[in-house]
C-alpha cells in the first residue's frame, strides 16, 4: 500500500512528530510506502508530491512547523478541484492519505471521504478547538509560550505601574486565553465565547490601580465587546471565508487608558506561539496519534479521525468531528472568577 501525508491550516508544534511517527510505524510493521504531499491541499492541487520514508523523516521530533509544508488551501474552492486531486492521488498510485489538520483542513477531508477518497484524519491546532478529542497538540507548547511571555510581562507592567494587553490566538475558542491566563496570574481573561463589558474590564483594572497592583489583561483575538462586533484590523477572508482576526488588544488598550486615566499598552503573541520546539506532551501526543492513524489506515477504517480521550486513543468519525467547533463553556469560565476584579 502506498499512502499519502499532507499537514494543512497553519503550521503548529507536533506536525513532524506525527509524520515521523506514521512512516515509521508504515514501514517497519506494514511495510507501506509513503510520499509527502507539499503545502497541504495545494500539493494535490498541484501535483506537488514527493517521496518519504525513514531517512527523511530522521532527527525531526524535536522540530517545530513542518516538513511538508502547509497551505490554507481549499481544494473545493479552485475550479475542478475534485477532479485535480483524484488525478494526483492515481497519478502517484496513492491508496490512503493521512490528514493531518484543524477544523478547516479536516472539514475537507471529511467531503473529500463522502466523495470516496480513503483517508484518516489527525486533529492538529494550537487553538484546542476541534471537537471530538480532549487535546490537540500543538496547544499544549502555545500555552506554555504565552505563559512565559505573560510572566515577563508583570515585571515590566509592575515597574511602570501601567495596564498591559495581552492578545493571544483564538477565532472562536478562548482555551488558549483561559489556560495561559489562569497560569499567568492575569487579572482579566476576554474569550470569544462571553461578550465583554468595556466598563466592567475597566473596573477590574481600576480595583487592582487601588492596590498598587498593575494589571494584565488577556485577550483571545476574536473576544468580543457586548455593544459591537468583533474588533479588526482588515476584513479579508482566506479560502475558508474566515476573516484574517487581529486588532482586539489594541482596541482594548486605547479603551482602558481614556476610560481609566492610566497607561496601557498592547502586546500581541502573533506567529510566536505556532512556532519553535513543541513541548514533551505535544510531542507525546502527536507520536501517538500518528502510530495510531497509521493503525487506522491498516484496518482500512476510513473516514475516521484519532482523538484522545482520557489517557486512551479512540477514532471517531470524522463527520461527528467537524460538525461543531469545541468552545470553553461558562461553567469553566466562571471557576475562576476570584481571581478577577
Amino acid at each position: 500500500m502506498k499512502v499519502g501525508v499532507l499537514t494543512g491550516g497553519g503550521d503548529c508544534p507536533g506536525l513532524n512528530a506525527v509524520i515521523r511517527s506514521v512512516v515509521r510505524k508504515g514501514v517497519q510493521e506494514y511495510g507501506f510506502d509513503f510520499v509527502g504531499v507539499r503545502d497541504g491541499w495545494l500539493g494535490l492541487l498541484q501535483d506537488d508530491v514527493a517521496p518519504l520514508d525513514i531517512p527523511r523523516v530522521r532527527g525531526i521530533l524535536p522540530r517545530g512547523g513542518t516538513i511538508l509544508g502547509s497551505s490554507r488551501t481549499n481544494p473545493f474552492k479552485h475550479e475542478d478541484g475534485l477532479r485535480r486531486v483524484r488525478r494526483t492521488l492515481a497519478a502517484h498510485g496513492v491508496d490512503a492519505l493521512v490528514v493531518i489538520g484543524g477544523e478547516d483542513t479536516l472539514g475537507v477531508a471529511t467531503e473529500l471521504h463522502r466523495q470516496g477518497v480513503p483517508l484518516v484524519g489527525v486533529p492538529k491546532t494550537i487553538d484546542n478547538d476541534v471537537s471530538g478529542t480532549d487535546y490537540t497538540f500543538g496547544f499544549d507548547t502555545a500555552v506554555g509560550i504565552a505563559t512565559e511571555a505573560i510572566d515577563r510581562l508583570h515585571t515590566t507592567a509592575e515597574s511602570h505601574m501601567r495596564t498591559l494587553v495581552v492578545e493571544v490566538m483564538g477565532r472562536h475558542s478562548g482555551w488558549i486565553a483561559l489556560h495561559a491566563g489562569v497560569a499567568g496570574g492575569a487579572n482579566v481573561i476576554l474569550v470569544p465565547e462571553r461578550p465583554f463589558d468595556i466598563e466592567q474590564v475597566c473596573d477590574q483594572v481600576r480595583s487592582r490601580f487601588k492596590i498598587r497592583y498593575a494589571p494584565i489583561v488577556v485577550v483571545a483575538e476574536g473576544a468580543a465587546p457586548r455593544q459591537g462586533q468583533t474588533v479588526l484590523k482588515d476584513e479579508s477572508l482566506d479560502e475558508f471565508g474566515h476573516v484574517r482576526l487581529s486588532g482586539i488588544g489594541e482596541w482594548l488598550a486605547r479603551e482602558i487608558q481614556q476610560r481609566t486615566g492610566h497607561d496601557a499598552r498592547t502586546t500581541v503573541l502573533g506567529h510566536i506561539q505556532r512556532g519553535g520546539t513543541p513541548s514533551a506532551f505535544d510531542r507525546w501526543l502527536a507520536t501517538r496519534f500518528g502510530l495510531h492513524a497509521i493503525d487506522a489506515v491498516r484496518d482500512g477504517d476510513f473516514g475516521v479521525m484519532v482523538s484522545l480521550r482520557g489517557t486512551r486513543i479512540v477514532r471517531v468519525p470524522l463527520a461527528d468531528a467537524t460538525a461543531t467547533k469545541k468552545v470553553v463553556d461558562q461553567p469553566l469560565c466562571d471557576e475562576f472568577g476570584v481571581f478577577f476584579g
